[in-house]
């Protein structure tokens, strides 16, 4: 088969074999362009970087800056402003642990919503420990959305930083990201926005969106693991106090005084991850050869499809609103989503297998709200089809079969 007439599920290895991968939401399938690059760059091409003054190392640290700037574009945003991490828990635990740590005291708060991801809970949970910082949580519509309203109403000089998910991982309800903005900044808070679910299928521009900080990480923009992004205003960098120590992120060490390179190496210490940079910039070139456009449109066509299939049916509970960013949740009346995925993915007669996610989502207060203990989670990316839904829907029959 020519390169010509490959449809964007055969570039995917992993997707080989008849399986239906509806998980995207938890991590990506990777495209062959980022296994590539991902492979030359820990083969062929390997070295370290910033250090070795020998032509392999110089030429490596030009691609793994290439990547930043690359990373840089994909955020609407400046080189200086990109910290890399390990992921978007990481980026969420530094700020916490720096600008919150500098900033907040007992007598300030912090404004959550109901549907964070524990990674966006937690950090804020220990800073309160450490710190007295008060935590709100912010109600949600309706039909699942952060009630920007209540918001409002809840808001107060005494709250100095909001933070929000961009996409509920959940419930795929989007934040309208510039109104949370003003709102926060009418009364002197900063925003961070946890754009794990966003990152993949809305296209980003951080001047458009007025946040002080954003986060995401690679592996569900179709790059590797062990790699994600902060994002951040350079005043605020500048103001942020190192929070790992050790090489690479330092001017000048004697044992009676450090001093701290500037950002974004401040955020860096030791060697980087030179190979998930270079893998996650080869994502972002092959999605944005694609177009994040696209990928909104087509991830929410099927998602709307599948929900208006699911709703034909007398025992599924659908959550979440009708125009769902490429993810539905749901539960099937009298069976655990931990049955039904496992179901799932034994093999059909048909030899087909069908991957979601069942559990809490890492969103245990959501399900509380939802009254819950789990969903079942058909999340969608750029390989998917109106196969992966039909092979859902057979499946949820076979299982409704079985139980009855």
């Amino acid at each position: 088969m020519s390169t010509a007439t490959l449809t964007l599920k055969d570039e995917f290895p992993g997707l080989a074999g008849g399986w239906h991968y509806l998980d995207t939401a938890a991590t990506a399938q990777k495209p062959r362009a980022v296994i590539d690059a991902t492979v030359n760059a820990m083969g062929r091409d390997y070295a370290t970087v910033h250090r070795g003054v020998y032509t392999r190392s110089a030429t490596m640290t030009l691609a793994f800056e290439a990547a930043r700037r690359r990373t840089a574009a994909f955020l609407g945003a400046r080189e200086d402003e990109v910290v890399f991490t390990r992921g978007a828990t990481e980026a969420i635990n530094l700020v916490a642990n720096t600008w919150g740590a500098e900033n907040l005291e007992a007598g300030d708060r912090i404004l959550l919503s109901t549907l964070e991801h524990h990674s966006n809970i937690v950090p804020w949970q220990l800073l309160r420990e450490r710190t007295g910082v008060a935590i709100d949580v912010c109600p949600l519509t309706a039909d699942g959305r952060i009630d920007l309203d209540a918001a409002k109403a809840m808001l107060t000089p005494a709250h100095k930083l909001v933070a929000f998910a961009h996409v509920s991982n959940v419930l795929g309800s989007v934040l309208d990201v510039r109104r949370a903005a003003d709102l926060a900044h009418a009364v002197g808070a900063k925003l961070l926005v946890d754009g794990c679910q966003a990152a993949p299928r809305i296209a980003l521009d951080m001047a458009a969106l007025d946040c002080d900080f954003y986060v995401f990480s690679a592996h569900k923009l179709y790059g590797p693991t062990g790699i994600g992004v902060l994002w951040a205003r350079e005043e605020i960098l500048d103001g942020m106090p190192p929070w790992h120590g050790g090489g690479a992120m330092i001017e000048r060490v004697t044992f009676e005084r450090t001093t701290f390179a500037p950002p974004p190496q401040r955020f860096e210490a030791g060697t980087p991850m030179i190979v998930e940079a270079i893998g996650m910039a080869a994502a972002m070139d092959w999605l944005g050869a694609i177009g994040l456009d696209r990928a909104e449109k087509h991830e929410r066509d099927l998602a709307t499809r599948l929900r208006e299939e699911l709703r034909k049916r007398n025992d599924v509970t659908l959550f979440g609103p009708e125009d769902s960013a490429g993810i539905v949740s749901f539960a099937l009346d009298g069976v655990h989503p931990h049955d039904l995925g496992t179901i799932l993915d034994e093999e059909a007669p048909d030899g087909t297998r069908v991957a979601i996610r069942a559990g809490h989502h890492c969103a245990q207060p959501l399900m509380d709200h939802l009254g819950v203990p789990a969903t079942a989670r058909a999340s969608f990316g750029l390989y998917n089809d109106e196969s992966d839904i039909d092979a859902l829907l057979k499946g949820i029959e076979r299982t409704r079969r079985i139980f009855g």
